[in-house]
């Protein structure tokens, strides 16, 4: 148990577990709130990536200049990311489900906002609210849902359907936006949240259930605004080394101002009397390297998607909409890894489900080391991906499953935050990278062209699968085995 004083605890009463009939079947009740939580996460991981292949047209349609083009992406990661462990928390302190619905309503308006937008000020004030939405209803839905099925095989497979429909998500993004860009507008990208946010809002009060807190506990306010200013900073500084370069000054101030706001964010954790993060709880060994290994897939998956475009677009040519399609085989993998997860790590446990695949995973993605200049070379791309997209979903639900298990109710809002939060900070890394490895191989070949471009990925790829079987290697080392995962502290 983390070392959280007597005073804060009990927060709330525990939110009790839907009732689990025999034989670990989910009833009918369990099925409807399944399906509404994994919608809303479905739809915020689409978010991620809908606008990414619009994003040209929508500068054009809105005057943004060429360099402020970024800021559409960036200022929605800056709030994902830099608030998710906040209100993760804010959940478990005053109500997961209030947190819920308040950031469904703010990701309903907001995506109205934007696309209704007529200036960049009006896009971007949309997309910082976007993130907020995304923050608060990200650990809020992850929270209820790990609250909802206790720890066991229930949950195992909630966890590994959530995981697939986010993953699913992130790429069913990139070809949703494409189709709506070619054939709506992309103002459509933002539009089609609001039916889906509205259909959720009716009908969550009546199907979700959810404890409020036996009296409100104090926040731990200076560690609230030194982690959110040090994530902040630290995302700042990653999306300006993707845009301008590691070297930039703007890029190794923000990151060094991140990283001095999270290391003092540690040290008034460890003086406080209410944590917002319990130090005790980042010393399990469960949380710690369960969170280190899911960075490390997110990392590598979300950059590898960046890499392959690169090549689909300036190698072989493909328009925005076909390279949507493309990722569409990876999208099949993803979907079937995490059904698979569920089950591998009900049957062989975390540790051996992380490792087996990472292997696979990193096996795939060298395979891509072999792409050529050719059309023909796509048929391994697709086979790479959905083999690896496989392998990626099984990290990922072995990473969930562990970062949220073995931990009392009331802490699961701060686990779901963490795990979002690593969730989210992986996606953002990645890309720049893995941008800045392909760039920096590019300029030392002293030429331009696809030559340079399919050298550059090659390089590249090579990086992020060697990243991918460090993480299955910490996950051997580190990992505790299964029959000794639900118990261990240490």
């Amino acid at each position: 148990m983390s070392t959280l004083d007597q005073r804060t605890r009990p927060l709330e009463a525990p939110s009790a577990p839907l009732p689990e009939p025999a034989g670990n079947r989910m009833t009918g009740h369990q099925k409807l709130v399944l399906t509404l939580l994994l919608g809303a996460q479905f739809m915020i991981a689409v978010d991620f990536s809908i606008l990414n292949v619009a994003l040209p047209v929508v500068g054009d349609g809105l005057g943004f200049s060429l360099n402020n083009l970024q800021w559409i992406a960036t200022a929605f990661a800056l709030t994902a990311a830099g608030f998710t462990l906040l209100f993760g928390r804010v959940a478990d302190l005053f109500g997961r489900k209030r947190l819920f619905l308040g950031g469904m309503a703010l990701l309903g308006a907001s995506s109205a906002l934007g696309g209704f937008a007529t200036s960049p000020e009006m896009l971007l004030i949309a997309r910082v609210l976007q993130g907020l939405a995304t923050a608060a209803v990200t650990p809020a839905g992850l929270s209820l849902l790990t609250t909802a099925f206790k720890e066991g095989p229930l949950r195992d497979r909630a966890l590994g359907l959530n995981g697939a429909l986010m993953s699913a998500g992130f790429t069913a993004g990139a070809v949703l936006g494409g189709l709506l860009t070619d054939m709506l507008s992309w103002r459509w990208a933002f539009f089609v949240n609001v039916p889906v946010a509205a259909l959720v809002l009716v009908l969550a009060p009546s199907v979700i259930t959810d404890s409020r807190p036996a009296h409100r506990a104090k926040l731990d306010v200076p560690g609230a605004i030194a982690v959110t200013g040090g994530l902040l900073a630290l995302v700042f500084g990653l999306t300006q080394a993707g845009a301008k370069g590691w070297g930039e000054v703007s890029t190794l101030v923000s990151l060094a101002a991140g990283a001095i706001l999270l290391v003092a964010f540690w040290f008034i954790e460890k003086g406080s009397a209410s944590p917002l993060v319990p130090v005790g709880i980042m010393k399990r060994r469960t949380v710690l390297w369960g969170n280190i290994t899911g960075l490390i897939a997110f990392v590598t998956e979300t950059s590898l998607v960046f890499l392959l475009t690169l090549y689909l677009q300036e190698v072989l040519d493909y328009s925005p909409l076909s390279t949507g399609l493309a990722f569409g085989v990876l999208g099949i993998g993803t979907v079937i890894g995490g059904t698979l997860g569920g089950r591998a790590v009900g049957r062989f446990g975390t540790r051996a489900t992380i490792v087996a695949g990472g292997v696979v995973q990193a096996l795939a993605t060298l395979s891509l080391v072999a792409l050529g200049a050719s059309g023909g070379w796509i048929w391994l791309l697709l086979a790479a991906t959905f083999v690896g997209g496989i392998g990626n979903m099984l990290m990922i639900v072995g990473f969930m499953v562990t970062a949220t298990s073995g931990l009392p109710d009331d802490e699961q809002g701060l686990a779901t935050g963490l795990a979002t939060m690593t969730q989210q900070v992986g996606i953002t890394m990645g890309i720049p990278i893995m941008s800045a490895i392909a760039t920096a191989r590019m300029n030392s070949l002293g030429t331009t062209g696809s030559d340079a471009v399919l050298s550059g990925v090659a390089v590249a790829i090579l990086v992020n699968s060697a990243l991918v079987l460090l993480g299955a290697l910490l996950a051997g080392l580190f990992l505790a085995p299964r029959r000794a995962r639900r118990t261990d502290a240490a």
